[in-house]
């Protein structure tokens, strides 16, 4: 049987091991569950940099003992010249270029995200941050083994990637994707990454860092200039919130498409199925979403610019109405809009109490592909998800694009707080909900809740399909029967990347922690 790990000490789950460990050590040395995933997120940007990298995006949802859960948003705001007309005097006048320079049109947030959270550790017992950034220096500069998922990415991606200022350099071998094992060194990130040791993280917004970068990005035509670098702070928020019969859930605000995450697991809850793995919970869950994206996917955007708060879309009343329209017996007819993505999702807790759900982007693969050779740095293509036409999500200075990313938590009734989460793009909200309602409402052990067979609705990792996905491990009798309620099923690998790398992390009530982790990625669930 498949078990999740256990401790009392604290425990980490990441999507990579080198990153797992960094967290590791930073609590086994008395630092805060806040303090490991910083350590852990430095790391992983150099150990997976196709799924994140300290050029990108990133968002926390925190618990801490005795008080409400708190969300950090390192959502990068567009540049001051971003604007349709800009775009449309270098002919961009249909749709954000995905890769290179005019892609990367945004400020990085994640590393501000990182400064706005570790300044809720106390000073007096907070660790050096040389200390928490010490581990991704070393893997930096010493070099780390890719991984076939880097390896294959890289070659899946290629064509859209090669020729990019600075990616070829940077990740190529020889102009080829780098085999597995390959001895992969990034030593211009790593001096990056010390100096951010010995100067401080504000040093990539108003220092050195950040005019090197501003330098390079103008020198390469993107927007991006360093007013927009010293202008840009990341942001403490409320995060959503929604009541379920297992317990309270959060998640993160708009732009991020956590109320999409949120309303499937109210409006699944509305359904009151009382078994697992059968036609009723899939089914449920996939028309649960359907409701949850159409919404999303007409109103959903920069919170500045939105008709509705995405809080009132959890209201009883509106999600009474949603529900009312599933119909357990048939499927409600799709396609729709999808949207791509590629993340890395980590949560952590320590010995007293406190919990981290986070989750760090470049948006697609390796992000725009432009990479500063100076500093080591890939900058995400966050911004392609703009809109140029009318809307709560058209390009415009200072404004945050829609973002796949959420991190979700969850208060639960019997005492129990869990952080959950995953990659995917589209399919970040349909894990969680198929990891949450197996562990939460039908009992499954936290691993096996993870390993279990997906699926994904719509598309995701560059496929060109919009069909309901099924990895080949489900009960033929159930694929058939979705097939007869109208659900155009196509079958996909037992164990395969297109549905998510996902983890957990749950805090028991006694100090019991759970951690758990994905057999889809190179990751490690380490609790002690």
């Amino acid at each position: 049987m498949l078990t999740s790990s256990m401790g009392y000490k604290g425990a980490i789950s990441a999507p990579h091991r080198a990153a797992a460990l960094a967290g590791r050590d930073i609590l086994n040395a008395g630092g805060t569950a806040i303090e490991a995933m910083v350590a852990a997120a430095a790391a992983i940007a150099v150990a997976y940099p196709h799924m994140n990298g300290i050029g990108g995006d990133g968002f926390w949802v925190i618990h801490r003992p005795g008080q409400a859960p708190i969300g950090i948003s390192g959502c990068g705001r567009a540049a001051g010249l971003a604007t349709p007309e800009w775009y449309a005097e270098r002919h961009v006048t249909t749709a954000l270029p995905a890769r290179g320079p005019l892609a990367a049109l945004t400020v990085p947030g994640t590393i501000e995200g990182w400064a706005r959270a570790l300044a809720l550790v106390p000073e007096t017992r907070r660790l050096p941050l040389s200390d928490l950034l010490a581990p991704a220096i070393a893997l930096a500069r010493d070099g780390v083994a890719v991984t076939a998922n880097q390896s294959h990415t890289t070659a899946a991606k290629l064509d859209t990637l090669k020729g990019v200022p600075g990616f070829d350099e940077t990740f190529l071998v020889n102009g080829a994707p780098p085999a597995p094992g390959h001895h992969l060194r990034q030593t211009a990130l790593g001096d990056t990454l010390a100096r951010l040791a010995e100067t401080g993280l504000d040093d990539y917004y108003r220092g050195d860092i950040a005019t090197t970068h501003a330098r390079y990005l103008e020198d390469m035509g993107s927007p991006l200039r360093l007013t927009d670098f010293h202008l840009f702070a990341a942001e403490q928020v409320t995060p959503l919130t929604v009541t379920t019969s297992a317990g309270q859930l959060y998640n993160m605000i708009a732009p991020t498409q956590g109320v999409s995450s949120l309303m499937i697991l109210a409006l699944y809850d509305r359904l009151r199925i009382s078994h697992a793995e059968g036609f009723a919970h899939l089914h449920g869950l996939i028309e649960a979403t359907k409701q949850a994206f159409i919404q999303r996917n007409a109103e959903l955007g920069d919170p500045d610019h939105m008709t509705t708060p995405a809080q009132d879309w959890l209201t009883d009343s509106h999600l009474d109405t949603l529900a009312a329209r599933i119909d357990m017996t048939r499927a409600l007819p799709w396609p729709h809009e999808a949207k791509p993505g590629d993340t890395i999702w980590m949560g952590a807790a320590d010995k007293d109490g406190m919990v981290v759900s986070f989750i760090q982007s470049v948006f697609w693969e390796f992000g725009s592909g432009l990479t500063c050779t100076d500093t080591g740095v890939f900058f995400q293509n966050r911004g392609a998800g703009f809109s140029l036409a009318a809307g709560p999500n058209q390009l415009g200075p200072y404004r945050r694009p829609f973002h796949t990313l959420n991190p979700a938590l969850a208060q639960l009734n019997d005492g129990r707080i869990m952080a959950y989460g995953t990659m995917g793009g589209e399919g970040q909200p349909q894990t969680q909900a198929a990891v949450f309602t197996r562990h939460v409402l039908y009992g499954q052990n936290l691993q096996a809740a993870v390993t279990a067979p997906r699926w994904l609705l719509g598309k995701t990792w560059g496929d060109t399909t919009t069909t309901l996905k099924l990895e080949d491990r489900f009960d033929p009798a159930l694929v058939a029967a979705l097939k007869e309620a109208g659900h155009e099923v196509e079958m996909i690998a037992p164990f395969s990347d297109t549905a998510g790398h996902a983890g957990a992390v749950v805090l028991h009530p006694e100090g019991l922690i759970e951690a758990a982790s994905d057999p889809r990625a190179d990751g490690a669930a380490l609790a002690f």
